[in-house]
């Protein structure tokens, strides 16, 4: 995210345009994202094989999916679109590793795509939800430091985006993002 592929300008325009209904707005903001937004997902995916783009398309698609299908769309701008869309990958991502977890514990009536199966390793589905769930845990101490560390590590957004996005200081950030790194680190360390 620290360097988009087009102008942030634009897509700000476009997101207002859609935000008033405007439905072509919608249509030209697509390709225009769409590329960041496999970025975004490529990192959520990044401990799996590099060769199953697949998995990332199926993420990139399903928050795609949910952003658009909000009825009223308030974007403030392109940093908080992709806030969101870093924020819904991650609940996707969540939900998974928690379906699979219910499944590996005699869950049977639950029936998962095998795309969705796909997205998360059995390794990964237990860091993915201790790491949602410490972040729970930190978002109940402080949430803005929880909403650092989203948009951080989740969305890929830089100091200045992140203060964009939260309306602080990037010095702020930077001290909630030093914070929180040393929280979540002894939190899950003293959970093993």
């Amino acid at each position: 995210m620290d360097e988009p592929s087009v102008s942030p300008h634009r897509v700000t325009q476009l997101l207002e345009q859609w935000s008033h209904g405007d439905d072509a707005a919608l249509a030209e903001l697509t390709p225009l994202v769409y590329e960041d937004l496999r970025c975004l997902a490529h990192r959520h995916m990044v401990g799996e094989r590099p060769d199953h783009t697949l998995q990332t398309t199926a993420l990139v698609n399903e928050a795609y999916l949910r952003l658009a299908d909000q009825t009223n769309p308030s974007w403030q701008n392109r940093a908080h679109f992709f806030a969101l869309a870093a924020r819904a990958m991650r609940q996707i991502l969540v939900n998974y590793a928690k379906s699979y977890r219910a499944q590996k514990r005699g869950g049977g009536a639950l029936k998962v795509d095998l795309d969705e199966a796909a997205l998360v390793s059995m390794e990964q589905s237990k860091e993915i939800v201790d790491l949602h769930e410490a972040l729970e845990r930190l978002a109940a101490l402080d949430s803005r430091k929880a909403d650092v560390v989203e948009l951080k590590y989740f969305g890929g957004l830089n100091y200045d985006e992140m203060a964009e996005v939260l309306k602080i200081s990037p010095v702020t950030v930077r001290r909630d993002w030093e914070f929180a790194k040393v929280w979540l680190y002894t939190e899950l360390h003293n959970a093993n």
